[in-house]
């Protein structure tokens, strides 16, 4: 009896063992000891986290965080500057969070998430910002949820009168003004993304990268969440904004604003936002095995409009693109807090 209880305890201690070096291994080899800021990354992941690591692209977007006060520092060590970019430590709803400013496009995203993972103890990534419209059905400041993103700015050029494959083609000609006809442009033809996993999963072409369905499906309890209107007491959108969900978003390293290719997206990919950085994020993000959700709010319309009247004249693309910076805000802080409450795990 004595020697299978010592067995028992020793197996136990084992496990105990196991999972400490485990941690131990993970926290630290996430730097070379030889770097300068080893301890102080050290000090960060054993003091506090696991971290929600949040992310935006553009000054304004970073700057309705830093007004909103939501944001509470760490008194210790409130923030840490990494490869040009500065990793905020502080809390949001109670919930440890890392933030950071990605700059804009695609490459600026993918490298700072992959910062955030490789470098801090983060459980999951959670973007937020502004974005084009290309569905009529959404209004300025609304925010979208979306279900799936895809990376639209990879093409494969064709030939003049090439045939048609694969997915959907945007022909040149086809938007020719006054009439249609021949373009020596010919076509594009988009291309999936070649998307790799941590968990032993073969490399596959990816044309849509899902949002990670329990970090969406915990998001829909933001459904009736109260959005901002008005930019000041009397600059107001007509319409109260709202939270939309299990829309598709589009993401290039271009700035649309152009009304026929923002009708072409949108007809042949349903696609409702455009941005420069969503897609970079969430596919970093599920390469490294961590959960991500998107929250993008309505900044204009993808040239489709010029402007946007207020009840009182014609607001500004900064009053604009500010409003919907700070609703999308609002949606991503109300979502850590949520997280902070509730026991999620990534779907395998």
């Amino acid at each position: 009896m004595a020697a299978a209880m010592t067995g028992i305890l020793e197996v136990m201690l084992g496990v105990i063992l196991v999972g400490f070096v485990d941690h131990h291994v993970r926290l630290s080899v996430q730097m070379k000891s030889s770097h300068p800021l080893h301890g102080v990354v050290d000090r960060i992941n054993g003091e506090g986290g696991p971290y929600i690591g949040l992310v935006m692209a553009y000054p304004t977007e970073e700057a309705v965080l830093v007004d909103s006060g939501l944001f509470v520092p760490s008194s210790d060590l409130p923030w840490v500057d990494l490869s040009g970019r500065r990793f905020n430590i502080g809390r949001i709803r109670g919930v440890d969070v890392i933030y950071a400013m990605t700059g804009e496009k695609t490459l600026n995203a993918g490298i700072t998430v992959q910062i955030l993972i490789d470098v801090f103890d983060i459980k999951g990534i959670v973007h937020y910002g502004t974005a084009g419209s290309a569905n009529d059905s959404l209004s300025i400041g609304d925010v979208s949820v979306p279900k799936y993103v895809a990376f639209t700015g990879s093409w494969k050029w064709k030939e003049f009168h090439s045939e048609e494959e694969g997915l959907p083609e945007l022909k040149f000609g086809a938007y020719n003004l006054p009439v249609t006809g021949d373009n020596l442009l010919a076509k594009i033809e988009f291309t999936p993304e070649e998307v790799y996993y941590s968990n032993g999963k073969p490399m596959e072409e990816v044309f849509w990268l899902p949002v990670e369905p329990k970090w969406f499906n915990l998001s829909l309890q933001l459904v009736d969440l109260e959005l901002q209107q008005c930019v000041n007491e009397t600059n107001c959108l007509p319409e109260t904004p709202k939270v939309v969900y299990g829309l598709r978003a589009s993401t290039a390293d271009i700035f649309l604003d152009n009304a026929a290719y923002r009708k072409y997206i949108f007809s042949k990919f349903n696609v409702s936002t455009v941005d420069e950085e969503s897609s970079a994020v969430l596919m970093t993000s599920i390469t490294n095995g961590v959960p991500c959700v998107v929250f993008r709010g309505v900044s204009d319309l993808a040239g489709a409009a010029t402007g946007q009247k207020s009840t009182s004249g014609l607001l500004s693309s900064s009053s604009l693109s500010s409003l919907a910076a700070v609703n999308a805000l609002i949606v991503a802080a109300e979502f850590i807090g949520l997280s902070g409450t509730t026991s999620l795990k990534q779907e395998q």
